[in-house]
């Protein structure tokens, strides 16, 4: 069926892109008008374009997806606009809109259900449903008729939206009867509207139920909690989906050790408490000879991060500490956090032997895989992910509460300040030294630098290094995300807000340029360069600089979604910065 539609793109797309066919939503109108700042919209079989590109005019910023090829290329020549983004990817699975982590706040579903076998129905609505945000809308058009001779159409009904509907808790909200717009007198479409509850997942009052309402023995479920939140956060890419299509997603297992070792490092090294009669590390299960290496070697709990690099005896206490806490996260925490009124395990450890240490110790994702994966189901991930900055202070304060209790039944209590101060997730400090240093080197080399925000050819004096993304709304010092940019653009203009699609989309070659003088033709940095862009940015080829562009248009979409960073739009525009205010 894509084979058709990629054959004959053209013809299609000229029958499909009039105007006048919006007609068919007239009845859904008031339903679709976007509500609040930066809407975000998913186009599922965006064929032409035409929808999509109508949607930005009405506010909306849209992910247009379509698995035809010659679709897609027509749909961005007919459609340009910055507000829309186009991909590659089908249904029922739609991996790859799922690999983004976006919720979107409405997702139109038009003249593509009857595409979709039957066996596929269930999965793909599912699928699409877990996409909506709290309280988004879901658009679905349904044909019925004969369909085409040169492409086969599966029947579709009312009654069996309705059913998965129910079955997926998702409200049905109008349904409307509708002559075909194309004036076909043996086709007719029915438009459905579906809502999604803004407690639909359930995934908020689970996870505060863990942290508030849980038995604890010790701070473990915490820290189990948190350090699959940080992954959310800083290393997004790092989920891939469940292999048996379970609404899952499987990430390192060490990679969720790492992140609690570098959680537990400050609080036991002040002595706090982490469970009853516990003071230092004795009577921490994880707390065996990698972990008190680490303390001894006076670790940095910053430097436990991916990308990093360790050598000799730190290479093998690194590797040490995480197998311990891995072994520790599967017995314990992974094992005890159960659903509600259930014996079912809210996670799933898997664990592997990770091998022997070895003097050199590179913590990319393949190495964090080898301890094995931690199953996290899909809507907990996505409250993590998207909900982030909400559930972290309920976690700290919770976290605090039981050090302080455990101190004090031990008489021995900590003074006010002191447990936030060990919990707060320290950053590697705001450094742009590497990225200076990289262009220097280039300098020295009689090879030229330009800013990447206006093409001005720049020198030592006018020289600044930019984080792309800001460094106020999301503490990144990934080396793709530093920049060259001239000192008064940077410190006068962008400063601490979010380029606009269109800027980034302008700077693309210039940005490409960059990557490829300063850290790929780099034998000591274009490993790094990798391991971090892995990590961080929803990318297949950490190696190809086109699709690690491509993943960096997405992260900044989703910063503007989850945070609404303010946007630059530019030195030339009329408006330099948009702001919105709830």
């Amino acid at each position: 069926m894509i084979a058709v539609y990629d054959a004959q793109a053209a013809e299609l797309a000229d029958r499909y892109d009039r105007i006048g066919l919006l007609e068919s939503y007239a009845g859904m109108s008031e339903l679709i008008a976007p509500r609040g700042n930066s809407p975000l919209a998913l186009d599922v079989g965006a064929g032409s374009g035409r929808d999509a590109a109508w949607l930005v005019t009405q506010g909306y910023e849209v992910v247009a997806v379509e698995p035809a090829a010659g679709m897609r290329v027509e749909g961005q020549r007919r459609h340009p606009a910055p507000g829309i983004r186009w991909l590659d990817d089908r249904m029922p699975g739609l991996v790859s809109v799922h690999g983004m982590a976006l919720g979107f706040d409405l997702i139109l579903v038009s003249a593509v259900w009857q595409h979709v076998a039957p066996a596929d129905r269930a999965r793909a609505f599912r699928k699409l449903i877990t996409l909506l945000k709290p309280g988004g809308l879901m658009l679905m058009t349904l044909r019925h008729g004969p369909a085409p001779a040169d492409r086969p159409m599966h029947p579709v009904s009312l009654n069996e939206v309705e059913g998965l509907a129910r079955v997926n808790g998702v409200e049905v909200l109008r349904v409307v009867d509708k002559d075909d717009v194309m004036a076909r007198s043996d086709v007719r479409w029915t438009m459905v509207a579906l809502r999604m509850p803004d407690d639909g997942a359930g995934a908020l009052p689970l996870i505060r139920g863990i942290i508030l309402a849980d038995d604890k023995s010790s701070t473990y479920k915490l820290a189990l909690l948190r350090a699959v939140a940080r992954i959310a956060e800083h290393a997004p890419a790092t989920a891939v989906p469940a292999a048996d299509d379970t609404d899952a997603i499987d990430i390192p297992l060490g990679l969720v050790a790492l992140f609690w070792v570098r959680m537990y490092l400050p609080l036991v090294r002040a002595g706090l408490p982490q469970a009853p009669r516990n003071s230092g590390p004795d009577g921490l299960g994880f707390a065996k000879t990698g972990f008190r290496a680490l303390l001894e070697q006076t670790f940095v709990p910053q430097e436990l991060r991916v990308g990093a690099t360790f050598s000799g005896d730190r290479a093998r206490s690194v590797h040490a500490a995480i197998g311990e806490a891995a072994a520790t996260i599967a017995t314990m925490p992974a094992n005890f956090i159960r659903f509600p009124n259930s014996d079912h395990r809210v996670f799933g450890a898997v664990k592997a032997r990770a091998g022997r240490a070895a003097d050199l110790l590179q913590l990319d994702i393949a190495i964090l895989s080898t301890w094995g994966h931690l199953r996290v189901p899909g809507h907990v991930w996505r409250a993590m992910a998207r909900l982030g900055a909400w559930i972290e202070p309920v976690l700290i304060a919770e976290w605090t509460r039981l050090i302080r209790n455990y101190g004090e039944r031990m008489g021995c209590p900590s003074p006010i300040g002191q447990a936030e101060a060990a919990l707060a997730w320290e950053e590697p400090i705001r450094d742009t030294t590497l990225g200076r240093m990289a262009a220097e080197r280039l300098f020295a080399g009689a090879v030229e630098v330009r800013c990447v925000w206006s093409g001005s050819r720049l020198g030592l004096a006018r020289l600044d290094i930019d984080h792309c993304l800001p460094w106020t709304a999301w503490p990144c010092g990934d080396l793709w995300n530093l920049m060259p940019s001239d000192r008064r653009i940077n410190q006068h203009q962008k400063r601490d807000r979010l380029p606009s699609a269109g800027l980034l989309l302008d700077a693309r070659d210039r940005i490409l340029d960059w990557w490829d003088k300063a850290w790929l033709s780099d034998p000591a940095l274009s490993g790094r360069f990798s391991r971090e862009t892995a990590a961080a940015l929803p990318v297949a080829d950490p190696g190809d600089p086109g699709q690690v562009f491509a993943a960096l248009e997405w992260r900044r979409l989703r910063l503007r979604q989850d945070q609404r960073v303010p946007e630059w739009l530019g030195a030339g525009s009329p408006s330099a910065v948009s702001i919105h205010t709830p």
